[in-house]
């Protein structure tokens, strides 16, 4: 947590109005936009000028959130966003800790005069913030921005729109709450949120039980004709092609999650999806017990993210990309057939 000493100066810095602009990492997931957003509500009652940036755009099925529609996507408003940020009194970097994360915005971020504030449960982050609250051991960082508000605030009181965005990447970060990062402050939080008018089943239905027709039938295809499993190193990936989304009418966020269902497998504890997008390969891993896909990222894939939770990319086709991942399992076969 933030020592006092700064919670006093962050304080002085937000006791008259600023201009704030709130940051997230590129291709922003749930926590990112429920932990902005959340933050968006609360500095907006304080009557702030409060703009939320992303670096492109977010899922569709984040849509219904309250305040989305004032989000900026960087990536089609690049002068505007660049012009808010010069401008800034405060800038927020909220779920990322490092600025390349942020791609075309980095250098914005990075020039802007405004006191810059991190709030993030990455590890390692990068030592370009004049306030950096990290703590690797959170949820999410929508729950760390619930404490950075209460540290604000002994006696505070928030919106329902606020919580709803807070409880919102808190429900996401944790898998509904199954992840090992799920602790009873995280339950504590939750449960605050939801006296502070969160609706949680009303939450969990607009992100689990909109589904349209297309990602169904994606989903199915994964499944039946594109999941791989290696017995002796159990692990399973999925890799689509950009033709193949295609063929299935792919918006934004159709194949969010899929990579957990390989993990589900009872024998399989590191999974991958793999897919063709923007010239890249784009890679998320995840893992059961102690295989630490952070480091696996880091190392091979130019990534990064949470011990059992990353994010990479491969430079090379697809076909390249998918060989050197089973090129390099051997060497972690025994980690890979421990699960604790």
């Amino acid at each position: 947590m933030l020592n006092q000493e700064e919670i006093e100066k962050i304080k002085v810095l937000l006791s008259v109005k600023k201009k704030i602009v709130i940051t997230t990492h590129y291709n922003p997931d749930g926590d990112a936009m429920g932990s902005s957003l959340g933050l968006y509500h609360y500095l907006k009652s304080k009557k702030h000028n409060v703009c939320v940036i992303t670096p492109n755009s977010w899922p569709s099925f984040l849509d219904w959130m309250p305040g989305v529609s004032s989000c900026l996507a960087g990536d089609k408003h690049l002068k505007k966003a660049a012009k808010l940020l010069e401008e800034a009194d405060i800038v927020f970097s909220l779920d990322y800790n490092s600025l390349k994360r942020t791609n075309d915005l980095a250098e914005f971020i990075q020039a802007s005069k405004g006191v810059k504030m991190m709030i993030d449960h990455h590890i390692q982050p990068d030592n370009y913030a004049d306030f950096t609250y990290s703590d690797i051991k959170a949820s999410s960082t929508c729950e760390m921005i619930y404490e950075f508000i209460q540290s604000l605030e002994e006696n505070f009181n928030i919106s329902q729109e606020c919580a709803e965005c807070l409880y919102t990447g808190i429900m996401t970060d944790t898998g509904s709450f199954k992840y090992s990062a799920t602790t009873s402050k995280t339950h504590l939080v939750a449960a605050e949120l939801i006296n502070k008018g969160a609706r949680n089943t009303y939450i969990h239905h607009k992100l689990f039980d909109t589904n349209t027709y297309e990602r169904m039938r994606l989903l199915g295809f994964c499944l039946s004709e594109k999941l791989t499993v290696l017995n002796d190193y159990h692990t399973a990936f999925i890799a689509l092609t950009s033709q193949e989304l295609e063929s299935f009418n792919y918006k934004k966020g159709d194949t969010e999650g899929i990579v957990n269902y390989a993990l589900s497998i009872g024998e399989i504890n590191f999974s991958a999806i793999f897919i063709e997008r923007d010239d890249e390969i784009k890679i998320s891993f995840r893992s059961k017990g102690n295989f630490d896909v952070n480091s696996f990222a880091r190392n091979h894939f130019e990534g990064g993210g949470h011990q059992n939770a990353a994010g990479g990319k491969g430079l090379d086709t697809m076909d390249e990309t998918i060989m050197k991942f089973i090129q390099l399992l051997p060497q972690y076969k025994q980690l890979l057939a421990i699960h604790e």
